[in-house]
């Protein structure tokens, strides 16, 4: 599971891009690595622009540890700030495929193109190029949030990865999950049947200072409950705010709930 925190500063996050199509359900089985991003954010007080702050976490399924999990991300500080997650689709390892490989290549594809000219600073145009670029065999789910100096942040995703824009204790914003049906969620894939950058739900949010942003792969998710984010980022908010400069407390912060997360998972109760 990988998680990120992002406080306005803003919080960031990643995303995968990938997809193969769901024919059986070998290419759509549940993906239990969890992966979270915190951000947060705030003002550039010199010239009122709007910022990341970010931690980012993750804790590796226990069957996948040895390859480091199949999740994915990057982040970068270009304009206002990206973040990007992706995650591979497990059932590429039932025909000996590595699911890691394809995401991680998608996300690397993504962070080198982040500035490109003809990407425009759109999440969905770097979707698009960043899964033309991907050789590697398999597929991915994928988000990517991009934040405008003025504090628009624009984001696109295919599947379920998902983020959430917390104000003041309340969810102001939370992306929806793509699903063909149940464990088999929208995908980009190495094959000529899948969806695209054309599948992505695009949307906008105006973030303001003291935002947090929690972005993370379907780990997190389908795991820890909206209100459950919330009193973890309320549990923490006396360390963070004393200490709000610091990318230790974020990362302590996206640390706490990709913990949650993984600890959910492990629960027979659950």
């Amino acid at each position: 599971m990988a998680n990120s925190i992002y406080r306005a500063s803003i919080l960031q996050s990643y995303s995968q891009l990938l997809f193969q199509p769901c024919l059986s359900n070998k290419h759509c089985v549940p993906k239990k690595t969890n992966l979270l991003c915190f951000a947060s954010s705030q003002l550039n007080p010199a010239r009122s622009e709007v910022s990341f702050c970010i931690g980012t976490h993750l804790i590796p399924h226990p069957n996948k540890v040895e390859r480091g999990g199949e999740d994915a991300f990057f982040v970068s500080n270009f304009k206002g700030g990206v973040i990007a997650v992706a995650d591979g689709v497990s059932g590429w390892a039932e025909q000996n495929v590595d699911p890691s490989l394809f995401s991680k290549e998608l996300m690397a594809n993504a962070s080198s193109l982040v500035g490109n000219l003809e990407v425009n600073y759109d999440p969905q145009i770097l979707i698009r190029k960043a899964h033309a670029a991907t050789c590697s065999k398999g597929s991915a789910t994928a988000i990517v949030a991009m934040l405008e100096r003025n504090g628009t942040m624009k984001v696109a995703s295919v599947g379920d990865c998902g983020l959430r824009v917390i104000r003041k204790g309340q969810i102001i914003f939370s992306t929806t999950p793509q699903e063909h049906y149940f464990d088999c969620p929208y995908q980009l894939s190495s094959e000529l049947v899948g969806q695209t950058y054309l599948d992505a739900v695009v949307s906008s949010v105006e973030l303001v200072e003291g935002d947090t942003i929690v972005m993370g792969s379907d780990g997190l998710f389908d795991n820890v409950f909206d209100g459950e984010i919330v009193s973890t980022l309320a549990a923490h908010s006396d360390v963070v705010e004393a200490v709000a400069k610091l990318h230790d407390q974020y990362v302590m912060v996206a640390k706490a709930l990709a913990k949650l997360a993984s600890n959910h998972s492990l629960d027979s109760r659950v």
